[in-house]
């Protein structure tokens, strides 16, 4: 559908593609603004979380996007109830690119955000990890139609959906290894329990919390799928939580056996059953391969000192609004760009190294920082229904500018990607680029080429701007002191910057 224009022109209505699942307010895009489309269906809810002082609560408490209401003649379909502007986030990410201390914030705020809803006669439909954002460094619900109003003696329908895409990733990374919080990312929908329950080890059969909530939540859904019964959750990827009809229920997670009812006081509780299942969770970096990267023998001082002053001097020359840092580490280096007002994504493989790096953005309350998992030999791709509902790493992009430090030879050399593969790769990414080549002779190139054969002869200073050069346009190339590695500046060809 579009919408005529003053001078006869029309502007088309973009759809947000994974924003479909939930009718009651799609978002969809004009013009490069963001709007949300609520239904008739859902007024009554929406009435009741703005008249209730909820969603002023949670927006002054910066748990949830604000949004301004707009005309009904912004609508993009002829049905729609009522339009809202909300507020965007700088970018969008995905569970499966958090690392466990963002995972756990995010399921904290949902369990936080239902428990505040409970005390204005609202509560969550959803729990989908999707619906959280992090921005200024803390995370923050972005879907305003979760609430709705609470029906009084009902089980939370959310609870399956929770331990899916919260708790279940969280318990496997802390207990079992960290890196089976990646199983969100084959499974869109949350870790299925029985997974989980089969990938935990036995010591987590004598945790309370973890029992209730995954195993014997598991095993309850494996009888009644086996008996055929239904679930009692209205929505189809939720369903009750256990029956707190008597106590006993609740106390044996019986998150299947709806229909007698849960009261107000035991859904209470039962929310902070799930809070401390959460918070008893901990995984603390150690042993990760770029972790304690910084603390070696990478660089001299003044080298790095140096180091920093040249990306300065660049950052400063591009004066980019959004960066992305390649192979960030810890964000020491995105912290150059962040802390000078510059929205920066910190992307590592390492999960120890995104934790660290998150760790600091908590306590040392920094905002315009974002560390996220990825390895960029598979970077994250469109998943989802018709390969749409989640966006790819690039189609996120390009950002104004990217860094990409000491990271050429682990591609090139670690990992067999040729160098103008890296450059045409990296052009889609970012119009501006701020690289470090490293050199065969240095130190970290020989520890990769120390158990393998050279078979990189293009792998040079010269074969490198020949490879970069096709794309971009070489701006500057400095010499880093006490080290015979270049640092570049250069521009995407045709970029118009």
């Amino acid at each position: 559908m579009s919408e005529p224009s003053q001078g006869g022109t029309t502007h088309p209505v973009l759809p947000v593609r994974g924003s479909f699942r939930d009718p009651s307010g799609s978002l969809f895009q004009r013009d490069g603004i963001l709007y949300r489309e609520l239904s008739a269906g859902y007024g009554p809810d929406y009435e009741r979380l703005m008249s209730s002082g909820l969603y002023a609560e949670l927006v002054e408490a910066g748990a949830l996007v604000s949004h301004d209401e707009v005309p009904l003649s912004a609508a993009g379909r002829p049905d729609a109830w009522k339009v809202l502007r909300p507020e965007r986030i700088p970018f969008i990410s995905y569970p499966y690119e958090w690392c466990f201390g963002e995972l756990k914030d995010a399921a904290l705020l949902t369990l936080d955000l239902l428990d505040r809803a409970l005390r204005h006669d609202l509560w969550l439909k959803d729990a989908s990890a999707y619906n959280i954002q992090f921005r200024n460094g803390r995370p923050i619900m972005i879907d305003t139609p979760s609430f709705e109003r609470y029906p009084e003696g009902s089980p939370w329908v959310a609870y399956r959906q929770f331990c899916q895409h919260f708790l279940a990733p969280l318990a496997l990374m802390a207990t079992s290894d960290i890196r089976l919080g990646q199983l969100s990312r084959t499974h869109i929908d949350g870790v299925p329990l029985d997974l989980a329950s089969k990938l935990l080890p036995m010591s987590s059969h004598f945790k309370f919390a973890l029992k209730l909530h995954i195993h014997t939540h598991a095993k309850m859904q494996r009888k009644h799928a086996a008996d055929g019964s239904k679930t009692v959750g209205r929505n189809a990827d939720t369903d009750n939580g256990p029956s707190a009809g008597d106590d006993a229920s609740a106390r044996k997670g019986n998150a299947a056996a709806g229909g007698r009812g849960m009261s107000r006081r035991a859904l209470t509780s039962f929310v902070e059953s799930l809070r401390g299942a959460v918070r008893g969770l901990d995984w603390r970096p150690h042993g990760t391969t770029w972790s304690e990267y910084y603390e070696g023998d990478s660089y001299e001082r003044e080298g790095f000192q140096h180091k920093q002053d040249v990306i300065r001097d660049y950052l400063q020359a591009i004066a980019p609004r959004t960066l992305w840092d390649l192979g960030a580490n810890t964000g020491v280096h995105s912290r150059l760009a962040s802390r000078s007002g510059i929205q920066t994504v910190a992307w590592d493989f390492d999960p120890g190294a995104v934790e660290l790096c998150y760790r600091e953005i908590v306590r040392e309350k920094e905002q315009n920082l974002l560390p996220l998992q990825c390895d960029l030999t598979n970077p994250s791709a469109a998943i989802g229904w018709a390969n749409e509902e989640r966006l790819s790493m690039a189609e996120r992009g390009p950002a104004d500018a990217a860094m990409a430090l000491a990271l050429i030879h682990h591609l090139a050399i670690g990992n067999n990607v040729p160098l103008p593969q890296v450059a045409a790769f990296f052009a889609r990414l970012a119009r501006h680029l701020i690289i470090e080549f490293v050199p065969k002779p240095d130190p970290k190139v020989q520890v990769l080429l120390a158990s393998r054969e050279d078979i990189f002869p293009d792998y040079t200073q010269e074969g490198f701007e020949r490879a970069f050069s096709t794309v971009f346009e070489i701006r500057e190339a400095r010499p880093l002191r006490n080290s015979l590695r270049h640092l570049y500046r250069m521009e995407a060809r045709g970029s118009g910057a």
